[in-house]
C-alpha cells in the first residue's frame, strides 16, 4: 500500500495545463532481446505497434527496441519491421482503416469505443494534439476500424428527440441514451447547471431512438455530506452519475473541489449507496484508519467489485503502455503496481488507497492537475495515468535519486525530505528495485 497512502502530507499542487490524458492501447511489455528474429513485416496502412504486436504474439516494447523505435506510437505505412521469431503477425483485416466525419457532441473515446479501437491509436493516425480535442465536420481516419461501428454500439446518429419526464435530469437521460452529459448540453444549448423541465424536448446526440425512460420516475437528486477522502468522481460513480452532472448541480469549480462536511447535491440519485462492510479492515502495517476513512475505502472497493474490473494481465499491459506513453520507465512502473496491488485492479486499503496503483483521493487530486483533467481512481486506465503521473514528477524532481523517488512514492515526498526512509520504506525501495529487473 502506497505510504502516500499512509502517512499524512501536504503537497503543493500546481496545475499543467488543460490537456486531457490520453486513454492508452492496452499492450503487455516482457522481456526483450534481439536473437532470433525471422521474419520481416511491412507496415501496412491504419497499421499501429500495438496491433501488430498483438498480431505477432508478441509485445510492443520487444518490436521497439529490436527496430530502434524513438517513438513507439508512430509506425508509418511501407516501414520494415524486423519481428522476433515465430512472431510473424497474422495478415491485416481487409479494411484496416476507416474515415469518420465527426459530429456535434462527438469525443475520441466515444468514437474510439464505437468503432473497436482506441483513443491513442486514432490520436496517432490524425495527429492529434495531447488534448484530443475534435470538431464537427473534421473527417478522422480511424485505424483498425472497418468503417462501421461495433456491433451493439450505439449508433452515430445525429441525435434522436427525447421529452423530459418530471424528474429527468440531463445525467439520467444522457445514462439511458448512452452519451454524455456534455454532450446532451452542447446540443441543447443549456446553461452551465443544465436546467430542464417536464415537457421539453431535447436532442440526444449520438443516439437514434431514444431509450424509454423507467416506469418510476427518476429522482431529482439526493444529498451527501463529505467525507475525509471523498472526491466528486467516487461519489459520481458510487451513485451511478457523472461528475459533469455533480458540479453543475453544485455550482463547483472546474477542479471539482470540495471539502469536509460539505453538503452536496447528487443529481439522479434517490439515496446514497449503503456503506460497504467487512471488505476492508481498519489497520495496516500497524496503524489504525480513522473509521471515516475506512468507510470511505469500503464504499470504493464496493464499487470496484460491482462494476468489475479487468484481469491483472490487462492491468499489467495497462501500466506498462500508460508509462511508454507518459516517458516514465515502464519497468519502474509495473515494479511500482506490483508492489502495491498485484496489478489488482479491486484492491483498496484501509487508508483508502485505490485500486492498481494504490491512490489515496488527495494525491489523486494532485495527479488530476499534474495531466490537466479531472481523474476518476475507480476507473482502470484513470487510476494508471494517475500513478504514473505522480511518479513521473516525483522521478523529476529527485534528479538523479531514483531510490528517492520510489520511497516518496509510498512514504511521501515531504515525509522522506523531513524524516529520511522508515525501515518499511526502505524494504519497500529494496522491493521495487528488485522487481525493476523482471520487467526489464
Amino acid at each position: 500500500m502506497s505510504a502516500l497512502s499512509t502517512r499524512p502530507r501536504t503537497v503543493a499542487r500546481t496545475a499543467t495545463g488543460t490537456g486531457a490524458t490520453l486513454a492508452l492501447a492496452t499492450v503487455a511489455l516482457a522481456a526483450t532481446g534481439t536473437a532470433g528474429h525471422a521474419a520481416d513485416y511491412t507496415v501496412q496502412e491504419g497499421d499501429t505497434l500495438t496491433s501488430i504486436a498483438r498480431r505477432a504474439g508478441t509485445d510492443v516494447a520487444r518490436i521497439a527496441a529490436d527496430n530502434a523505435l524513438a517513438d513507439p506510437s508512430r509506425v508509418r505505412a511501407g516501414q520494415v519491421l524486423r519481428l522476433p521469431e515465430k512472431a510473424a503477425p497474422a495478415p491485416a483485416p481487409a479494411a484496416s482503416a476507416a474515415t469518420y466525419t465527426v459530429r456535434s457532441g462527438d469525443t475520441v473515446s466515444a468514437v474510439a469505443a464505437r468503432h473497436g479501437t482506441s483513443v491513442a491509436a486514432i490520436v496517432a493516425a490524425n495527429g492529434l494534439d495531447a488534448r484530443a480535442f475534435v470538431r464537427a465536420g473534421q473527417v478522422l481516419t480511424i485505424p483498425g476500424a472497418t468503417g462501421a461501428p461495433a456491433p451493439g454500439a450505439t449508433p452515430a446518429a445525429a441525435g434522436g428527440a427525447y421529452t423530459v419526464r418530471s424528474g429527468d435530469t440531463v445525467s439520467a437521460i444522457a445514462a439511458r441514451h448512452g452519451t454524455t452529459v456534455q454532450a446532451v448540453v452542447a446540443a441543447n444549448g443549456l446553461d452551465a447547471r443544465a436546467t430542464i423541465r417536464a415537457g421539453q424536448t431535447l436532442t440526444v446526440p449520438g443516439a437514434a431512438t431514444p431509450v424509454a425512460p423507467p416506469a418510476a420516475p427518476a429522482a431529482t437528486g439526493a444529498s451527501h455530506t463529505v467525507r475525509a477522502g471523498d472526491t466528486v468522481s467516487a461519489l459520481a460513480a458510487r451513485h451511478g452519475t457523472t461528475v459533469a452532472a455533480v458540479v453543475a448541480a453544485n455550482g463547483l469549480d472546474a477542479r471539482a473541489t470540495i471539502r469536509t462536511g460539505q453538503t452536496l447535491t447528487i443529481p439522479g440519485a434517490a439515496t446514497p449507496a449503503a456503506p460497504a462492510t467487512q471488505l476492508v479492515g481498519n489497520t495496516f502495517a500497524g496503524r489504525t484508519y480513522a473509521p471515516q476513512v475506512v468507510d470511505a475505502a469500503n464504499q470504493n472497493k464496493a464499487t470496484l467489485l460491482a462494476t468489475g474490473a479487468p484481469s491483472r494481465a490487462a492491468m499489467q499491459a495497462k501500466v506498462a503502455a500508460t508509462a511508454v506513453a507518459m516517458g516514465v520507465d515502464p519497468a519502474l512502473a509495473q515494479a511500482v503496481a506490483h508492489q502495491e496491488s498485484g496489478f489488482d485492479h479491486t484492491s483498496v486499503s484501509p487508508a483508502n488507497a485505490i485500486g492498481t496503483m494504490q491512490v489515496i483521493p488527495s494525491s489523486g487530486e494532485w495527479a488530476s492537475q499534474l495531466v490537466g483533467r479531472d481523474l476518476n481512481l475507480l476507473d482502470p486506465d484513470d487510476n494508471v495515468v494517475a500513478g504514473v503521473a505522480i511518479l513521473r514528477s516525483l522521478v523529476r524532481t529527485s534528479g538523479d535519486d531514483l531510490p528517492t523517488a520510489i520511497a516518496s512514492y509510498y512514504q511521501g515526498a515531504s515525509s522522506v525530505k523531513r524524516n529520511g526512509m522508515f525501515s518499511d520504506t526502505r524494504r519497500y525501495v529494496a522491493n521495487v528495485q528488485t522487481l525493476m529487473t523482471r520487467f526489464r
